[in-house]
């Protein structure tokens, strides 16, 4: 079975073990590699993944023209490679980097409202959400007990103020608040990915949660390098699902968002 990661991170690798630490350290674990091209690479074949959406966040608005170059060199030497761009509200140029975004053949958006501090809904973003609903989808990290930024209650209001916006909640639609974020977020239309969730969560939870969402709204994601992809993958086999389902979920809903691009 074909299998897509639809949410992998990697770093140029003059910095890659220092930002995969930095992230680690933000949520208070032990990344299991290095983050690099190579790594993700070799461990996803490994796993069987034939190809991964790289998302870039910048978590300051200096980073960001770097961060989109990066990823649009990665995707121009590995076939493996899909690629979204990262934007940051505080980025007085903002419009003009998500006009670059969709330009240069990025094919989304990715945003972290934790880690770039500010709310989902922050109404810097409007413009952004308004120009591309319709154009390419955003995906957003969703949900962390810490912090209020990413709460998928602010999600849901994205939603109903732009009906319009492909909109892909990532880790269940919110990270450590599974609960929350199925109550606000079901009968939306949103796309949801299973990253980081399925080491926090018993395989028959998930399985509630996938169907409770729809298995075709489900994408598979590892969150490399944060977690290891062929235990990721092992969680997933493991999950009490019909062979439609997973093959929806591994890679025949990517495929309908990147090939609708």
């Amino acid at each position: 079975m074909e299998i897509i990661d639809f949410h992998a991170h990697i770093y140029p690798n003059r910095i890659a073990e220092k930002a995969t630490l930095a992230t680690g350290s933000f949520y208070h674990i032990t990344p299991a590699y290095n983050g690099t091209a190579e790594a993700l690479l070799s461990v996803g074949k490994d796993a069987g993944i034939s190809h991964f959406v790289l998302l870039p966040v910048a978590t300051k608005p200096d980073q960001v023209r770097h961060s989109n170059q990066f990823i649009l060199e990665q995707i121009d030497t590995h076939k493996e490679f899909y690629g979204f761009g990262t934007i940051h509200p505080d980025d007085i140029n903002v419009m003009e980097e998500v006009h670059f975004i969709l330009e240069a053949g990025l094919l989304g958006i990715k945003l972290h409202p934790d880690t770039q501090q500010f709310n989902t809904d922050d109404r810097r973003l409007y413009e952004v959400f308004d120009y591309i609903q319709g154009k390419i989808p955003v995906l957003i990290h969703c949900g962390d007990k810490r912090f209020d930024y990413s709460h998928p209650r602010r999600l849901k209001k994205v939603m109903q103020d732009f009906p319009r916006l492909q909109v892909i909640a990532a880790h269940l639609g919110g990270w450590s608040l599974f609960d929350e974020a199925f109550e606000l977020l079901r009968n939306t239309d949103c796309f949801l990915d299973i990253s980081s969730t399925m080491m926090f969560l018993a395989a028959e939870q998930v399985t509630r949660y996938i169907r409770g969402y729809g298995a075709e709204r489900i994408l598979f994601g590892t969150d490399f390098p944060l977690w290891n992809p062929q235990e990721e993958v092992y969680r997933f086999n493991r999950l009490d699902l019909t062979t439609a389902e997973y093959e929806k979920i591994a890679f025949q809903n990517a495929l309908g968002i990147l090939k609708d691009l």
